[in-house]
């Protein structure tokens, strides 16, 4: 499927949504950075930093889509998040692009997670506080 840089051609599905296909069996791909990632995160999720933070600023991982290759089929059936839903949104047109099949957006990222309570013992408010990605 080649959609370019269009991001209206991903599917985006809400929290709860995502919630109910993860537990059909779908992989969690966490496209945030690894120090996001280490302050809490969604039960067995995989973790590729999609961006990186430099001195420069944010940083495109130039081998983001070898690494989600190493890890991950094309035929994986995956729901892939960030912190708020920019960043996974844009992983997931490169891994359509990509020749991936089964890529869906989980809009509103882990913030949106923990708002919903599926955080566990993380309150929303301390989550995006010390978690913000701010270039």
């Amino acid at each position: 499927m080649d959609v370019s840089n269009r991001p209206e051609a991903v599917v985006t599905v809400d929290v709860i949504a995502a919630k109910g296909l993860l537990g059909q069996g779908r992989r969690y791909l966490d496209v945030r950075t690894n120090e996001e990632f280490n302050k809490g995160h969604i039960d067995n999720a995989l973790n590729v930093p999609y961006m990186f933070k430099t001195q420069e600023g944010r940083v495109k991982n130039p081998e983001f889509l070898a690494q989600v290759s190493s890890i991950c089929q094309k035929e994986d059936q995956l729901i892939v998040g960030c912190n708020s839903g920019g960043r996974s949104l844009r992983a997931c047109v490169d891994l359509l692009n990509a020749g991936f099949k089964h890529v869906t957006n989980m809009g509103g990222g882990y913030s949106a997670w923990v708002d919903n309570e599926h955080g566990g013992n993380k309150s929303a408010d301390e989550f995006k506080t010390s978690c913000k990605f701010r270039p």
